[in-house]
């Protein structure tokens, strides 16, 4: 059942969200974690795209307040994107998303005691991109958002819910894809093929060690035992892709792998 979030005071809205991260795995603690050297990456190359608006996590999160949380961890690059949604209600005005976005940190930081939010960047239905977990928007983050494929992944979650039949914006759409195509742009990988990654998790559709060949662009459902994104929000995803790879100035037929 859906309950709107301005109904409801504090953190009682947390348990209102029946968040899609059920797949998600929980973070390393404090003592577990370390930073890695790799620098920020920069778009080189004919398959590239702009950086797209990203809004900053001091937007939605006074940083001053929140919980501790040990430094982010990183990975080599970024080859896929997983897509998610929030199961949370659709009907918001996009100038409430930081106060929905911190009740979503609250309940996974709270409520599951994880590290931080688990998804790297956040979606709301007017198309404005929001940074997620912490660790830098151009680098490889590694995420809390898919089980067993956290790694050489990013997660972004379209704030709302995407069942059979449900209308999903426009605008989330053509962020998702902008956003696709940047970050996966730097890794030099074509939105519309396949990526080789390995499991870390029994959890997941894989057993642990298991490698696994999963679109670049793929949903929470292509890793996880999961509805999630969506029936209406996976409809979208070759759009998505094929709208990533324009504007990587791909040719609109795909002719290999990376």
């Amino acid at each position: 059942m859906l309950v709107l979030l301005g109904c409801l005071p504090g953190l009682a809205a947390v348990l209102a969200l029946a968040l899609c991260a059920r797949g998600v795995e929980r973070a390393a603690t404090a003592h577990l974690a370390a930073r890695s050297p790799h620098p920020a990456r920069t778009a080189t190359g004919p398959h590239t795209a702009p950086r797209p608006r990203i809004v900053p996590r001091s937007a939605w999160l006074d940083e001053a307040v929140g919980r501790a949380q040990p430094p982010p961890r990183y990975d080599d690059k970024v080859v896929a994107v997983f897509v998610h949604h929030t199961d949370s209600p659709n009907g918001y005005d996009c100038a409430d998303v930081p106060r929905i976005i911190r009740y979503l940190y609250a309940g996974q930081t709270g409520v599951r005691d994880w590290d931080d939010i688990g998804y790297n960047f956040l979606v709301d239905r007017c198309g404005t991109i929001y940074e997620g977990r912490a660790g830098g928007v151009d680098r490889p983050v590694t995420g809390a958002h898919t089980q067993g494929f956290n790694h050489r992944t990013a997660g972004v979650a379209a704030i709302g819910t995407f069942t059979a039949g449900v209308p999903v914006p426009q605008e989330m759409i053509d962020a998702i894809a902008a956003l696709t195509a940047w970050k996966l742009g730097l890794a030099g990988v074509d939105p519309r093929t396949t990526v080789r990654l390995v499991s870390s998790n029994s959890l997941s559709r894989y057993p642990a060690g298991a490698a696994a060949s999963l679109p670049a662009l793929a949903g929470h459902d292509d890793g996880y035992m999961t509805t999630c994104p969506g029936a209406a929000l996976t409809a979208r995803l070759p759009e998505i892709r094929g709208t990533a790879a324009r504007l990587q100035h791909r040719p609109p037929t795909l002719t290999g792998t990376p």
